[in-house]
């Protein structure tokens, strides 16, 4: 068994985030002579990711949870645990993959239904299919394609967890089919989705119906690598028709060596079906459509590579962000 240690330290507007990877490979068997073959699988893979943060309002009239206190009576400063991230995959072979997401930082929560965040296993036949069964996040936007331990900003988007909490992103049970192709000489990615739908660590379903999302991402233009992305998702909650779509758009314009930009656009529309089955039987109807969750947000990200070995980059971003939760009925953007 052989173990390789790497440490990477990034500098960030919240406080330090420190990410540690041990990687650990050992053979099937031990070879009796030379002449034998030597079997590369199992391979482990180890990972942790350690981040902590200082938050302050600049205000005092906001408290730390975005809540407003116009007496000034909200906790405006804190320090906090964001992540402690344990992540195992093992390579069992050619094309098995069974991964292991925990975030340890979720037992000062309720952990029933937190601390596991991935847990699934991929099969790869070639580059144009690979099944995913398990805990996992189903692909409907720029956000769930980055790892998890890598977000651009201070935190993910609230268009993210607001639809995370609808069923569409996030870690969700399921399976899924990706891969990748080409359509008339332009390469694209897709991502077919089937998911319960009402999040992660569930025992089961809470309901016989299933939430059936795509994700095709086209590349335009190579150099500056601008994608455009399509989501689009059906489904059923509680024997109510649901739906959700997106366009997104990203581009890396690269000003010489070290300088480079990274631009996303995303928007995306969908049943408010949480709204619909909170309101009151009697005055909410029989169509969940009513209840319509919009958002959109602008996210550009400088970096300056300075290649030092104990400093990688330095990134500066800024994200412009409009939500409405209930736009048709009861709009408050």
């Amino acid at each position: 068994m052989s173990n390789f240690f790497h440490f990477k330290r990034y500098l960030s507007l919240y406080f330090t985030l420190l990410s540690i990877v041990v990687s650990a490979q050992v053979p099937d068997s031990i070879p009796s002579n030379k002449n034998e073959s030597v079997s590369n699988y199992p391979q482990f893979q180890f990972k942790g990711l350690f981040q902590a943060r200082y938050l302050a309002d600049m205000s005092g009239d906001v408290d730390v949870n975005g809540l407003e206190h116009t007496d000034g009576s909200g906790t405006d400063n804190t320090f906090l645990i964001k992540y402690m991230r344990v992540q195992m995959r093992a390579q069992i072979s050619k094309r098995t993959e069974v991964a292991v997401l925990a975030n340890l930082a979720d037992f000062k929560n309720d952990p029933k239904s937190r601390v596991l965040e991935n847990a699934y296993l991929k099969y790869t036949f070639n580059p144009k299919l690979a099944i995913t069964v398990g805990q996992f996040r189903p692909l409907f936007g720029i956000e769930e394609t980055y790892p998890i331990d890598i977000i651009k900003s201070l935190d993910w988007s609230n268009q993210y967890t607001e639809f995370g909490k609808l069923g569409w992103t996030s870690f969700q049970i399921g399976i899924s089919a990706t891969g990748q192709m080409q359509l008339h000489g332009i390469p694209f990615q897709y991502a077919f989705s089937v998911v319960n739908g009402n999040g992660k660590n569930q025992v089961n379903d809470n309901d016989n119906g299933k939430q059936y999302s795509t994700r095709l991402v086209f590349e335009l233009e190579k150099k500056h690598h601008l994608n455009l992305g399509l989501n689009g998702g059906v489904g059923e909650v509680f024997s109510k028709k649901v739906y959700a779509v997106g366009v997104d758009l990203s581009s890396l314009l690269t000003f010489g060596p070290r300088w480079n930009l990274d631009m996303q656009l995303e928007a995306k529309q969908a049943t408010n079906h949480l709204l619909y089955l909170a309101a009151s039987p009697e005055l909410r109807g029989n169509n969940p459509n009513q209840y319509l969750i919009r958002g959109i947000y602008f996210l550009p990200n400088l970096r300056y590579e300075l290649h030092h070995k104990n400093l990688n980059a330095l990134e500066f971003s800024c994200r412009y962000e409009y939500i409405d939760p209930d736009f048709r009925l009861n709009s408050n953007p």
